[in-house]
């Protein structure tokens, strides 16, 4: 009797007194933990996807996710920290849910030191991929904040990610060059015609990135855009990195310039990579923690097979080898082998190879003198360099036979088509496919490139600003995003390339090929 009587006087008396302490403590908003860039999900699945959040202080983030806006049939998850060591961000892996359903989570915060104190939810969705062949639509395009062009409010803000959700897509594959590690934005930038473009700015954006700080204070600045938070939370993402995220054209050849202090390469990627794995819904390798590289399967209808030309590439330099070796490695032999793998294996209509980079335009290292080789090309003629790794896969492709693979890339700041004929090519051994090219997303926009005949690509669209205007800015119009749509009765994949006005400016419908 007396242990009864004592605890239930503890729980009384104790909850009056923590009530008493707590509800100050609770009246005021700044005192509960926030979450602070909106929230995110990303490879989503037949069955479930990861939903992410960042909050303003060591918490517990907690996940609710239901089948219905309501929430009336909500399941609550169980708890995750977010601790300083990943920058208070945290994401979470959300399984066993049903096929070609819209599934709405709501994310908070809980303070680790005060149990009791949560702070305001905020709610996202997505669609988990079809079990069946109902359309699949999604959105593509890479290259935000770069070249100085931040965020400005005067010109709508990040205004290419608001025309893409106007198209409800199923999910957004980002093809790289999601920050400019490398790019400081400035307040002001002086326009061609005299007008002033003002950026938003934050005092790490001010110089390089060199810090694990500093490289995540860029993809925090991005995400206080507006039309980014809105988009992000109704739209899944499958990312892809690129050299931005790290420096310039980086490879284990980079001269890094006057502005690092940080003189080590492969120090800065290591701190690029972590700040890049901590800000996005990434599904984690169990096997090689931070890889990049990964197959998503949509449906029946679609597997996106998306790349990484960063990690495993030999050092930039001509790119003129002879033979396959270390010099000419891009992919590199295991992710090579990997793809042909999965290529292989795949039984979607749709094989989308998402490269960071284009095959066939030429990308320099040192654009200023047109030297060294940044990309795959290398000029026209035979096969050469990192040309090796495409002739062996599109000869696999081949002889497989693996049918319906499109190719779909950002990296040169404008929007292209690319139809590679073997007729008309150096290296014959392949079947005709096609390359999309889209974006910038937000940044300066440049081109058209020089296209390198090795592969026989044909031009059958492209849309850039001329050699007379380079770096022309997001208030000029030429922002541009890829929208893709499958028919889910026939199949037909139909390709559109647009502005950021969602003017259509050119399209074409791919019928699939039998097995």
């Amino acid at each position: 009797m007396n242990i009864k009587f004592c605890r239930r006087r503890f729980l009384t008396t104790g909850a009056g007194a923590l009530g008493a302490i707590a509800m100050p403590y609770l009246s005021r908003a700044a005192d509960r933990p926030a979450i602070t860039h909106g929230v995110q999900s990303g490879d989503v699945t037949v069955d479930g996807g990861v939903v992410w959040a960042r909050a303003d202080r060591p918490a517990q983030m907690l996940v609710e996710v239901a089948t219905t806006e309501s929430f009336k049939d909500a399941r609550a998850l169980p708890p995750i920290a977010a601790l300083p060591e990943s920058d208070f961000t945290a994401k979470m892996l959300i399984e066993n849910l049903p096929g070609g359903q819209d599934v709405f989570y709501r994310v908070r915060f809980r303070d680790l030191s005060h149990s009791a104190v949560e702070g305001e939810a905020v709610v996202g969705r997505f669609r988990t991929a079809p079990a069946d062949r109902r359309d699949v639509s999604f959105v593509w395009g890479g290259d935000v904040a770069g070249q100085g062009w931040g965020i400005n409010p005067d010109d709508g803000g990040m205004f290419t990610f608001a025309a893409m959700r106007k198209h409800r897509p199923d999910f957004f594959l980002h093809s790289g060059d999601t920050i400019y590690a490398d790019g400081p934005i400035a307040s002001e930038v002086k326009l061609a015609d005299g007008k002033i473009w003002k950026n938003v700015t934050i005092p790490e954006k001010a110089k390089v990135a060199e810090t694990l700080d500093e490289y995540r204070a860029a993809h925090k600045y991005n995400l206080t855009d507006e039309n980014l938070r809105a988009f992000n939370a109704e739209v899944p993402i499958f990312v892809q990195w690129d050299d931005h995220e790290v420096t310039n054209n980086w490879s284990l050849s980079k001269e890094l310039p006057a502005a690092y202090k940080v003189r080590d390469i492969e120090l800065l990627a290591a701190r690029a990579g972590r700040a890049f794995h901590e800000m996005y819904p990434m599904r984690e390798s169990i096997n090689e923690p931070g890889r990049v590289y990964r197959q998503i399967s949509y449906g029946p209808h679609l597997d996106v097979f998306v790349l990484d030309e960063r990690s495993y590439r030999g050092p930039n330099g001509a790119n003129l080898e002879t033979a396959y070796g270390p010099a000419a490695y891009f992919l590199g032999p295991d992710q090579m082998a990997w793809l042909k793998r999965g290529l292989l294996n795949s039984r979607a209509t749709w094989k989308v190879i998402a490269s960071d980079m284009p095959l066939s335009i030429l990308v320099y290292d040192d654009a200023a003198n047109k030297k060294g080789s940044e990309a795959f090309a290398q000029g026209d003629g035979p096969v050469r360099g990192r040309e090796f790794e495409i002739a062996d896969l599109l000869r696999f492709i081949k002889m497989a036979p693996i049918k319906n693979t499109v190719w779909l890339t950002a990296d040169v700041h404008y929007a292209a088509a690319h139809y590679y004929n073997p007729d008309k090519a150096q290296f014959q051994e392949f079947d005709p496919f096609w390359e999309f090219v889209s974006g910038p997303l937000h940044a300066g926009t440049f081109g058209p490139g020089e296209m390198d005949n090795t592969f026989g690509p044909e031009v059958r669209f492209v849309k850039a600003p001329g050699p007379d205007k380079q770096n022309l800015p997001p208030s000029a119009g030429m922002q541009f995003f890829g929208h893709v749509k499958i028919d889910g009765g026939s199949g037909q994949m139909t390709v559109t390339l647009r502005d950021r006005a969602d003017v259509a400016l050119w399209s074409t419908t791919l019928d699939p090929k039998l097995a």
